[in-house]
Parts: structure tokens; C-alpha cells; sequence
């Protein structure tokens, strides 16, 4: 299994949100509340009109309807208790999410994987230990954020990689920060930010995306320490080359 098949794994579980008989602001207001969820959210209305505002999760079956997994009332979705933060400890949401991967997300909002790929490189320079793979599709690009890994790399007890297709120069730098060059469509196409908790699940964080149009991504982040692993051993496995 390749990246990009990984991502298209995660893309394919995707589950379906369906918002009934209720206006488009509505259902603009439930996209905004689960956008970076695995799922999509469309809007239907039932011939009746009735009942009144509901939602419906459900997921894809093969050659078969989509199998309902749980529904509920539009204003349990929308609604939350004063003091609360929506999807951490909301009970009015637990019937929708009960039924969500806690551990991923996915989106194609550019800005919103940057915001989940600092929070990872920060994360890694917390906590001062472990392995951290970051791929930057072009040496162009690794160039614009050397600042960056550079000083990650300047931590005594963090082993960091960086991955780039050569359209440029190496960059020059006199830290530990391990470049590896390599020629591949994969790598020239991926963007990853992946930080191995030091062998600690709960630590463990990736970030994968793929360009499908000229800078326009898809892809997701996950705390799922299995899949970490996963894209970790893949890696490592997978890519060799250096140049430093």
C-alpha cells in the first residue's frame, strides 16, 4: 500500500451526514460544525415535510444503500451547553458522534492542515524526543521552512527527516536534520508531517495529504497510533536516499 493509497482508504469510509427538512443556512451551519470530519453533509427534504429538522449519519454499503447508523434533531447537533467546547464533553452531540473516528480528521481546507501540521512540529519540540518525518513535495519548499526543522533538528534527543523531490539545490545546513532527495511522483505529490511519540501511543501524530490540482489538497490528520506506525514503517522502508 502506497500514500496515496492510505489516503484514499481514509477517503473511502467516509460516512454521509444528511440534514432533512430545513433551510440552507442550517445545513451550512452543520458542514461548519463537522467539517473536519470524515464525513459529507447534504441536505434532503422528505416529500411530507414532516417530521421536523432531523439529521441522518449513515455509511456506504457496497452494491447496497447506505446503512443508517444513527439519527437525531438538528438543534442536538447545533446546540451547546454554556462553558462547553462542541465535541469534547457535549452530550447533545454524543449521538453522532459516538459514531465518529475520535482519533481522525480529514479536510480540504489548506490553512486548516498547515494549523494541524504546527500543532505536530510543536508537539515534537515539547517534547524533545523521538522521530519526526516531514514531507515537502519540492527541495524549492523545504528551502522556504529550513528555519523551522533546522532548529527542530538542533534538539539533542529528536531525529528528523525531511523528504523533497530535487527541483533545487540542496539546502545547506550544519545541523543533524537528515534529507532524503528522492525522484518519485509520491513524494513529489505528498505532503506529511509525521511525529513518532517517541514510542508513547497517546504522543504519537500524523498529517497526509495529497495535491490533486495546482496547490489544492486532500487529506487528513490522525492521533490513531496504528496508523502512525504504519507511515512510519512505510517510510523508512520505502526511502533511503540521503543528502545532507
Amino acid at each position: 500500500m502506497s500514500l496515496s493509497e492510505l489516503i484514499a482508504g481514509v477517503e473511502d469510509h467516509e460516512k454521509s451526514l444528511t440534514v432533512f427538512n430545513t433551510d440552507t443556512e442550517t445545513v451550512e451551519s452543520v458542514r461548519d460544525q463537522f467539517r473536519d470530519r470524515n464525513l459529507s453533509v447534504r441536505a434532503e427534504r422528505t416529500e411530507s415535510g414532516r417530521p421536523g429538522s432531523f439529521v441522518v449519519l449513515s455509511s456506504e454499503r457496497e452494491g447496497d444503500e447506505d446503512e443508517v447508523v444513527t439519527a437525531t434533531n438538528v438543534e442536538d447537533v447545533l446546540s451547546a451547553p454554556a462553558g462547553t467546547e462542541p465535541g469534547l464533553d457535549d452530550d447533545v452531540h454524543h449521538p453522532i458522534l459516538d459514531h465518529l473516528d475520535e482519533t481522525m480528521f480529514t479536510s480540504y481546507d489548506t490553512e486548516q492542515m498547515v494549523a494541524a501540521s504546527r500543532e505536530m512540529e510543536d508537539r515534537a519540540w515539547r517534547l524533545g524526543e523521538g522521530s519526526v518525518y516531514a514531507g515537502f513535495q519540492r527541495l524549492s519548499i523545504l528551502s522556504d521552512q529550513m528555519d523551522v526543522y533546522t532548529r527542530l533538528a538542533a534538539q539533542e534527543n529528536l531525529d528528523v527527516h525531511a523528504y523533497a523531490y530535487p527541483d533545487a539545490s540542496v539546502p545547506d545546513h550544519d545541523t543533524d536534520l537528515t534529507i532524503h532527495v528522492e525522484r518519485t511522483e509520491e513524494i513529489a505529490e505528498s505532503w506529511f508531517v509525521v511525529y513518532d511519540g517517541n514510542g508513547v501511543d497517546v504522543n504519537k501524530c500524523a498529517l497526509l495529504a495529497e495535491e490533486r490540482d495546482d496547490r489544492a489538497f486532500y487529506g487528513f490528520w490522525t492521533y490513531d497510533p496504528e496508523t502512525v506506525d504504519w507511515i512510519v514503517d512505510y517510510l523508512e522502508s520505502a526511502y533511503g536516499r540521503i543528502e545532507q
